[in-house]
């Protein structure tokens, strides 16, 4: 089931430019393990859902998972060999802008040996460089 708002204010929203970095959700809060951005990026309901995917499926169902991003953003395309100027295109699909520093996903009740490589396979996933981050004293 992929993320998406149930309703928004407004239907389509401005581009927009990801500047500076995270100024909240930095720190692990949920979890012993997180994923964390290091570039600023969009990253869409379907990145986020195949790194989610990729996750629960090599811990085996073990553990928990926390997604710490939501996609809000609506993201609008215009149709493929359309001329310029008659408006905008139709919403198509959700995203999240992604600072650096920012925790996108937390895992907990696994080994940090597991959580490391299933997290380098979330981060295969997604179109930006991420870290791998613990809790202090979680030594395996």
């Amino acid at each position: 089931m992929m993320l998406a708002p149930k309703k928004t204010k407004f239907r389509k929203a401005f581009k927009g430019r990801i500047h500076g970095n995270a100024k909240g959700g930095v720190t692990l809060s949920f979890g012993t393990f997180g994923l964390k951005a290091i570039e600023p990026a969009r990253i869409t309901a379907r990145q986020i859902e195949a790194a989610r995917r990729a996750v629960t499926r090599h811990i085996r169902r073990m553990g928990r998972v926390w997604i710490r991003i939501f996609p809000d953003v609506p993201v609008s395309v215009k149709p493929a060999e359309v001329r310029m100027g008659s408006g905008k295109g139709a919403p198509e699909y959700w995203a999240c802008r992604v600072k650096p520093g920012r925790i996108m996903f937390e895992l907990d009740g696994v080994s940090q040996t597991l959580a490391k490589e299933a997290f380098e396979l979330a981060s295969a996933k997604l179109p930006i460089k991420t870290r791998f981050v613990a809790r202090l004293g979680t030594e395996d």
